[in-house]
């Protein structure tokens, strides 16, 4: 008997004038201690999928059909008091961002002494040694000591170790797995999945894995489901799925995947151009190449030259604790970015990669060393003209779009902002049709601009940022893990369109991500850095084919890739 079975799973959410159906008909199936994987592209319905087992769906979502039977109960018609009970005890659910799943003003002894107390009535002497060795078998340091802090003084990935050692405080039964490694570093990531994994196995649990990385199910399903729009398309082995897909979705999905193994000048994905360009959209190109920007190509003339560059933090103390030992973020940090070229920028989580673009573009302040943009020390004091033009020709795309936009302002407000105030623009009616047209270049429709963030997916944000970028007509853009948290769909459209850009534009991109097959599609030359150090520079080909650093070597054995798995089937 299967550990889990359901069948024919309707879920809909109602509007004001329909409801939206957000499972139609789904059926799956999870034996003890087998890993199922459920992808897909946002909105179709994967974490729908595991919050109808545990019945939490957002009000006023509801269960509009079917049967979730878990071992042989059906939990559809559980009150809510049996419903609790399963909860925790018998299904574990690991949420996909750590940080807003831990309380922020309890301890992490205190949440999970309180849910083993709960769950399995043991004294609190009792829960408390018994979350020290949870602790320990998530492989936290320290375990005792870690019970005292709270979630803000973890990394990530000990964020994540932790509500896994919360979901399986039960012994549960099921583990719901809903994007575990969202944003994680290579090695975090590889770490959190053979955790999971071995978990699975050592305790016989049963393991829905919910992801839109197709290299993570590559590397941990037993079978697959694709989902689309709330229906299940394809389905079967995970090796039969990726080797031989039979739909056109699942094709798609897997072509848009930037493999390891070599270069593509772009991605397989719809173009973002409207087959029949707008006047609006000629005027916004016009307007880019004001200045004559789009005749700048590579060359060796360096843009950007880091020399010997330092950052330290250092860190608060108590009252009557002994002073903190300082943080040394950056550590004699030299490079150049030349004209027109990508240049990336990977490590892990730590290793001073958005630190060097901040110190970049005057937000932070180096220990020592200096940045030269075309020449000029961008942290020397400056005229206002010239700090002008140089915000102009500095831009960043920040990894989080949605926080790095104004909620309460219109999208083409956002866009034209830095038109209006450094006078690029005098009409306000010109200002809007170039709006209009960069979001017609980056493949939103005119009326977009009169619409607010939150009404946005994940990946028409971060072209939203794109075209505010570009509104400055810069020279030189820092991309901060610009598709960090997105769909390999919508990474690929992210990823060409940053191409085309910098084709028809001569931009000089400095590249900065933890996945090592978006760094090996973008950049020309690539940086790998740890804690605050260069390990190695070099060309693309070089530092995939033939790296010379055991860091970089355990960084490209880490990523998880489908290229590995079809290439084992060859």
């Amino acid at each position: 008997m299967n550990l889990l079975e359901i069948e024919s799973l309707g879920v809909a959410f109602p509007l004001r004038r329909k409801s939206v159906q957000a499972i139609d008909g789904l059926s799956l199936t999870i034996a003890a201690g087998e890993v199922v994987g459920v992808i897909g592209e946002s909105g179709a319905g994967k974490s729908t999928v595991g919050r109808a087992i545990i019945n939490l769906i957002d009000v006023p979502g509801y269960v509009s059909g079917g049967r979730i039977s878990f071992q042989g109960r059906d939990l559809l018609k559980l009150g809510e008091t049996e419903r609790n009970a399963v909860r925790g005890h018998k299904v574990g659910y690991i949420f996909q961002n750590p940080l807003t799943s831990l309380n922020p003003v309890l301890s992490i002894g205190q949440q999970m002494i309180e849910t083993i107390v709960r769950l399995r009535g043991l004294s609190i002497a009792e829960a408390r040694k018994e979350a020290i060795g949870l602790l320990e078998r998530v492989q936290i340091p320290n375990p005792a000591e870690r019970l005292e802090q709270f979630s803000h003084q973890l990394s990530g990935g000990q964020r994540q170790r932790v509500v896994i050692a919360i979901a399986i405080c039960g012994n549960p039964a099921l583990l719901i797995a809903d994007e575990p490694t969202t944003a994680l570093d290579v090695t975090i990531q590889a770490s959190i999945l053979s955790l999971i994994k071995e978990l699975c196995v050592e305790r016989n649990i049963g393991c829905l894995l919910i992801t839109h990385d197709m290299g993570v199910i590559a590397t941990m399903a037993d079978r697959v489901y694709v989902m689309l729009n709330g229906r299940l398309v394809e389905q079967g082995t995970a090796q039969q799925v990726i080797s031989s897909p039979r739909e056109p979705y699942t094709k798609r999905l897997i072509s848009a995947i930037p493999p390891m193994s070599r270069r593509l000048h772009r991605l397989s994905a719809p173009s973002l151009v409207s087959a029949n360009p707008s006047g609006d959209l000629q005027k916004a190109m016009d307007y880019l190449q004001g200045g004559k920007k789009a005749e700048r190509k590579a060359s060796q003339e360096p843009v950007v030259e880091v020399r010997n560059l330092c950052k330290t933090f250092m860190r608060k103390s108590g009252f009557l604790s002994k002073p903190a030992p300082p943080f040394h973020a950056l550590s004699d940090i030299s490079f150049v970015v030349n004209e027109g070229e990508t240049v990336g920028i990977v490590g892990e989580s730590g290793s001073g990669k958005s630190t060097i673009g901040r110190i970049m573009l005057g937000l932070l302040k180096p220990t020592s060393g200096t940045i030269l943009y075309q020449g000029v020390d961008v942290n020397a004091p400056a005229s206002a003209r010239d700090a002008m033009r140089r915000r102009l020709d500095m831009q960043i795309i920040f990894q989080d779009p949605s926080s790095s936009l104004d909620p309460r302002m219109q999208i083409g407000r956002s866009i034209a902002m830095g038109m209006k105030i450094h006078g690029l623009v005098k009409s306000n009616a010109e200002r809007e049709a170039i709006v209009r047209g960069l979001l017609e270049r980056v493949g939103l429709p005119p009326n977009a601009a009169e619409c607010y963030p939150h009404q946005f997916s994940g990946g028409q944000l971060q072209r939203i940022s794109i075209a505010r970028a570009l509104a400055s007509r810069p020279r030189f853009i820092f991309c901060d893990e610009p598709t960090s948290a997105l769909d390999v769909s919508f990474q690929a459209q992210v990823l060409n369109l940053l191409k085309d850009l910098q084709d028809e534009h001569g931009l000089t991109l400095l590249f900065v991500s933890h996945d090592l097959a978006v760094i090996r599609q973008m950049c020309d030359r690539i940086i790998v850095m740890e804690r605050g150090r260069m390990q190695e520079i070099g060309g693309n080909d070089q530092i995939f084919h033939d790296p010379q650093s055991p860091y970089t070597q355990e960084l490209l054995r880490a990523m998880p890739t489908v290229d590995r798995v079809l290439s084992s089937l060859t």
